[in-house]
């Protein structure tokens, strides 16, 4: 028998992060739903396949509710919208869709060219 403290990991904590993540929580949010330390959450994704699924999903409905609201809110469904705010969150919290793609290319001179391009990728339509 392995020496230290049994483990708290029932499988019904999948549903746990899938629901957490359908409130637009965090993986810290999720540790919070599961009454567990993150460091923990972090171990049983590694250990547990089917758990490691459930938190991919939960993080993508997180996902999805903020970007709905961010729709919403973008026609006016929201009062006190602050497009700015959103956008940092977004940007923070979702980086592989939101973030801004740096292109660097230097020239024949000391001149370094930067270009900024903002892509905001639909998630629906992305392979």
């Amino acid at each position: 028998m392995p020496a230290g403290r049994p483990t708290k990991y029932d499988p019904a904590f999948c549903d746990t992060v899938i629901e957490a993540g359908g409130q637009g929580k965090t993986l810290a949010g999720m540790a919070e739903a599961c009454d567990i330390d993150r460091s923990t959450l972090n171990e049983w994704v590694e250990i547990h396949p089917e758990f490691s699924r459930a938190v991919k999903r939960g993080l993508q409905k997180a996902q999805a509710l903020w970007e709905d609201k961010g729709f919403l809110a973008t026609f006016g469904g929201v009062d006190g919208f602050n497009a700015t705010s959103f956008i940092f969150n977004m940007k923070n919290r979702f980086k592989e869709d939101w973030r801004d793609k740096v292109e660097q290319e230097q020239s024949g001179s000391t001149e370094i060219v930067h270009t900024v391009r903002h892509e905001v990728i639909d998630p629906k339509s992305a392979g």
